[in-house]
This record gives structure tokens, C-alpha cells and sequence, in this order.
């Protein structure tokens, strides 16, 4: 039961990562589960040494969606500067 809670916290925190950074329009939900998902252990690993919190998306609270969505965020912004990198 945990797997399908952290799927759909991820896929909400992926969603909201993304209206944020501009870009819902080329995202499905497929890639905001996975945005989320990977931004709640990126946010874990930036919010644990940093603050001393940590927040998991298969028990849901507001800490951990919150954890998500910021590490979501800083999942996407480095993408952004990746993709401005290439050659289109």
C-alpha cells in the first residue's frame, strides 16, 4: 500500500514542481510521478543535513509533500539548465 501513496504524492509534488517551473505543458503524468518520486529523495538529501528534517512520500504529511515539491523543483531547474545546454 506504501508504493501506491508514494506514486500518487509523487505524481501530485511532480505536478506542482512543474507549474512552478513552467513547464505542465510538455510534462505527462507519467514524467511528474517520476520527477516526484526522484524530487522527495533529492529534497531528503538536501533537507536532512541541511535542516534536519526528513519526509517520505509513502506515509503521506504535509512535511514530507512539501520535501517533494522542493526537491522536484531543484530536479527540474537543473534540467532546465541541461536542456538550455544543448543544441536545438
Amino acid at each position: 500500500m506504501g508504493w501506491i501513496i508514494a506514486l500518487i504524492v509523487g505524481g501530485i509534488a511532480g505536478w506542482l514542481a512543474s507549474l512552478v517551473m513552467n513547464r505542465d505543458a510538455s510534462m505527462g503524468i507519467f514524467w511528474n510521478i517520476v520527477v516526484g518520486c526522484i524530487g522527495s529523495v533529492v529534497g531528503n538529501l538536501i533537507a536532512g543535513p541541511l535542516l534536519g528534517i526528513s519526509g517520505s512520500v509513502q506515509e503521506f504529511s504535509l512535511t514530507g509533500l512539501v520535501i517533494a515539491i522542493v526537491g522536484a523543483v531543484v530536479l527540474l531547474g537543473i534540467a532546465n539548465l541541461v536542456q538550455r545546454g544543448r543544441v536545438r
